[in-house]
This record gives structure tokens, sequence and C-alpha cells, in this order.
């Protein structure tokens, strides 16, 4: 009897669970891939939510088993212990990134001073809101420390959830009640999310929000509640074993279809999707933190732990290396040299941050006057650039912007035989705009109708509009999928619509995971209707780096003038 109520008070032992550093190591390497551009991790980006679920999780489970243990939460402690983990690294890599751009590329250290800024504050997610820089349809060059929005995002769950927790833990008697009050705010942010996302406009209000994104930090938290990892026994029956292995493996290979199948623009993803991916992570999660998995010990072999103990140091490190090692214009894409080149510089900065500055200041080696060293490091960068001031390049894009508007052409600039442009009218996005100077003059009298982040999914209301106020031609021009894919029966209704009219589909050269899935969907579909004809960009433009700003999607002057020519060309010779 006594012996019982002994076992039962015993304070809580917290236990190593190299499971979970196998399913950090899935989530990182789908991130990485998804910024290499990897073709098959369209979905990449959806290792953040993982994490984010994790990351709910053990922090959690950390504080339950302290609370347990002390009767108490020691903020301060808490707060130390997670400067000590996160800051350190990071700062680490603002330094040497800001010392690389102000030696190599000044100007675009000029445009990062605020960012880096509110990165160290870990308000970074909302700066970027407040700028309207969008996750998904920024051109680019793109900044080397966009990533960070996750970060601030957990720095900010770090600082508020251990103050409501030993609220929750006063509050509620039972943790029944809890874990109510904990699903019950985790809704809430889903709902959130569904109902501030607008189909067919840039969800990254949605995506960077805290707000909207902390449904995946709260259910995992709530699982650490149900089921804390101190209060599981290996000692199942051999069919519960069976059980949790099928469900843990069936849980890794929804996540995996999810991550080589899911689009960043699938409206679904903002209306129950990212909670869906929560759900799943967290069933996997508790698979693998279950001392009695088989699963667990398989996702925790040496070299996925390996990869799961330094996934903090690769997902600091890996996006900076490959935006700045990136060509400027490169519009076919990067070769597999390079992508080989730049995972092994990713893999040894990352080992190196582990070994000489993580693991240092994790155990109080590194100490927190190293730690404003490396911030200190900044203010000279920051003096030598406003001393540099160089000259940027003329007309391009800046750091993050979706679009820069080119010079107006002066008159009879554009080259070319003129024709008649009555009756025509172009529909289109920023690439449209850039060459719109070009075709107005080489085509008077046309109808042109861009927009900087269109969708081709806006096109029909773009068309109903011109229809009712008498300015739809008789000819079409469609330029649409620079800034995500869309689907074959989405083209066929805009064609529908269109079937009294002659239409011209341009398609695309971008370079993104969409591109070809765009390309290859309005050649199937265009074939399917008499009236549509393809306009060729994508070849027309190949071997053309010298016609693009350094995203290799926007045109600069010379590059507008070559669109505008190529397109009068194509209706020139279709006639109409």
């Amino acid at each position: 009897m006594n012996a019982a109520r002994t076992r039962r008070t015993e304070p809580p032992v917290k236990r190593y669970i190299p499971g979970l550093d196998g399913l950090r190591a899935l989530s990182v390497i789908a991130v990485i891939a998804y910024h290499l551009n990897l073709k098959g991790a369209e979905g990449g980006f959806l290792g953040v939510g993982i994490f984010f679920v994790l990351s709910g999780y053990l922090i959690t489970d950390q504080i339950g088993m302290e609370w347990r243990r002390d009767g108490k939460l020691n903020l301060r402690r808490f707060w130390i212990r997670r400067m000590r983990r996160l800051l350190p690294a990071m700062a680490s890599m603002l330094a040497l990134s800001a010392l690389w751009l102000a030696i190599m590329d000044p100007t675009r250290l000029q445009g990062l001073k605020g960012g880096i800024l509110s990165s160290l504050f870990y308000v970074y997610n909302w700066w970027l809101l407040y700028h309207r820089v969008s996750y998904f349809e920024s051109f680019g060059p793109p900044s080397p420390i966009g990533h960070l929005w996750s970060l601030a995002v957990e720095e900010q769950f770090y600082l508020a959830w251990p103050i409501l927790l030993a609220i929750g833990f006063k509050l509620a008697r039972y943790r029944g009640r809890l874990l109510l009050w904990i699903l019950a705010g985790a809704a809430a942010s889903a709902s959130a999310m569904a109902l501030i996302y607008t189909p067919g406009t840039d969800p990254s209000r949605v995506y960077y929000g805290t707000d909207t994104r902390a449904f995946a930090l709260l259910i995992g938290a709530a699982l650490a509640v149900a089921c804390p990892s101190w209060k599981w026994s290996g000692k199942v029956s051999s069919r519960a074993r069976g059980l949790l292995d099928l469900t843990g493996l069936l849980g890794l290979i929804l996540l995996m279809i999810l991550i080589f199948r899911t689009d960043k623009q699938d409206g679904w993803l903002y209306r129950g999707g990212f909670l869906y991916l929560s759900a799943i992570s967290a069933a996997v999660v508790a698979v693998l933190a279950h001392p009695a998995s088989r699963l667990g010990k398989v996702m925790g072999c040496k070299p996925l732990r390996w990869i799961g103990v330094r996934s903090y140091g690769l997902y600091i490190w890996h996006y900076p290396v490959i935006v700045l090692s990136n060509p400027g214009a490169k519009t076919e894409g990067v070769g597999f040299l390079r992508v080989m080149l730049q995972l092994a510089v990713i893999f040894l900065l990352a080992s190196l941050s582990y070994r000489y500055v993580e693991e240092p200041a994790r155990r109080g080696r590194f100490g927190v006057k190293k730690t404003a060293l490396l911030l200190l490091l900044m203010i000279p960068i920051y003096g030598a650039v406003h001393l540099i001031e160089p000259e940027p390049e003329a007309n391009a894009p800046a750091d993050n912007a979706v679009w820069a508007p080119i010079e107006q052409p002066k008159p009879g600039q554009g080259g070319g035989k003129i024709q008649s442009g009555e009756g025509i009218t172009a529909i289109g996005d920023s690439v449209l705009l850039d060459a719109a100077p070009f075709l107005e003059e080489r085509l008077p009298g046309m109808v042109v109708d861009g927009k900087v982040g269109r969708q081709m999914n806006q096109a029909r209301g773009v068309i109903d509009e011109l229809r009712e106020r008498g300015k739809l031609g008789d000819r079409i021009v469609i330029e649409l999928g620079t800034n995500g894919p869309f689907n074959a029966k989405t083209l066929r209704s805009l064609l529908d619509s269109l079937s009294d009219r002659s239409v011209y589909l341009v398609n695309t050269r971008v370079p993104k995971e969409w591109q070809d899935s765009v390309n290859k969907t309005i050649s199937e579909v265009a074939g399917e209707f008499g009236n549509a004809t393809i306009i060729d960009w994508y070849a027309a433009s190949e071997g053309k780096d010298e016609y693009f700003y350094r995203d290799g999607v926007h045109l600069n002057p010379e590059g507008a003038e070559y669109y505008a020519s190529m397109l009068a060309e194509a209706l020139r010779d279709t006639g109409g």
C-alpha cells in the first residue's frame, strides 16, 4: 500500500524521446526541399506546421513536469532557457548574413535593417504583415531572413503560454477542464484563419499571423496535457503495440502525401487543411513519444536523430545560404550541382552552430556577453552601409517587392511595326504591366488590364466587368499563371465564357515550382477549344536572362519591349 502511494507521488522524470528527433528531421528536410524549389516538395512548407505542433507539445510537457514536481513555475528560469536555446544561433546567423551583404551587396542590407531588428525582438511576422510583404508572391530578390517569421510566432507563444498555463493549472481542478479550454482556444484560432482568409487573394495575413497559427501550438499543448510523456508506461499488450505502430505509420504516410501533393495556394488549407495537418501531426507525436512504440525506435535511428538534433541550426541557416548563393536572373531554375553545394554548406554551418554556439549556450557556457557581442557586431556593419550608399539597380524590384513598374517609353522607343489594337483586350498580372507601355505604343487602341498578384481564378470577374463597361474586345489575351497554379476546370470555365471570341493564352516563365503545371494545363485545355491559341512566352524567353530583373520573372525595359513585340507579332500572324 505504502509502496503504491510512493510510486504515485514520485516526481516526474524527463526522458529523451529519439523518435521526435526523427520527426524533426523529416520536417526540416521538407522545408529545405521546398525552399530549394525541388519538384515533389511543393508542400514542404507544411514542415513548419509540424514543428509548431512539436513545440507546443514539448514546451507544455516540460512546464507540466515542473509544475507537478515543484508546485509552481519559475518563469525567469524558463525564459532564460528559451533565450539561451534560440537567440545565440539566430544572432550568429544574422551577424554573418549582415556581414556578407555589407561586403557583397550593401543595398540589400539597407532594406533588411527593419527586418533584422524585428527578428531580434521576435515580432518579425507582424513586421512583414505591416509592410505587406507576401510569403507566396514575393519574387525577389527574397530576403535571406524571410524564414524567421515562424520563430517569431513560437517565441511569442513561449512568452505568453507559461503564464496562461500556470493560471490554467490553478483554476482548473480537473485536467479534462484544462484540456477543453486549450482545445477551445485552438478552435478559435483555426476559425479565425478560416474567416479572415479570402479565396483568390494572397493568404499571407493568415499564414503569418500569430492569432491564426496558434492552433497548431495549442493542439500540441493539448496533447501534452492529455498524455504527459512521463505518465506513459512501456508495458502494453502486443495487440496495443501493433495498433500504436499502425496509427503512427498511417499518420506519417498522410503527412508525406500532404508534403508531396499540397500547393500553398490551395484554399482548403486555410479552411481546415492546416487544422487537419496539426491533428495528424499530434497523432504521430503521440505514437513516437510512447515508450512502447517500435516506430519511435525506427524514427530515432542515428541518421535521422543526427539531423533532428541539429534541426534548429539547419532551419536557421538553410534559407540565407539558399538565397545568398542563388544567381540573380535565373530563368532555367537551379542546377543539381548548385543544390548539392548549397546542402553541403547548410549542413556544415548547422554542425558548427550546434557545436560552438547552441550547445555551449544551452549548457550555460556561451553566456549573455557573447550573445551581446554578436549583436554589437551589426552596429559597425550598419554604419559602413550608410557610408557606402551604393546606387541601386535602375528600376529593379527591391527586396520582397512583388513588382516595380518600369519607366514609360519615349515616343518611338518601342520600335517595330505599329498596327491597330482596336478590339484587343489583354488581361494579366505584373508581367503584363511591365510590357503595357510598349504594347499600347505598338497596338494603339488596345485595352490592357493588368494587376499585381492577379490569379487565374480572378479573370472571370475581370472579364464580366469589362463586358459590362463595353471594353471587352473580340480578341482576348490572357496572361496569368505567374503568381500560382490553377486547375483545368477554372480555365475551361473561363474559355466557355469566351466562346464567342478569339482567345490567346500566354504561358509562363517563372522560377517557381508551379511553372510546369501552369504551362501543362494551358496546353491541354487550349487543345479542347477551337477559338484558343497559345502564345509561347516560355519558349520565346528561353536563354534570355538579360531581359529579366534578378527575380527571373519581371521584365526590365529591354525585356518588356521584347515581350510586347512577341505579343504583337503573334496577334498579327493569327489574323483577326
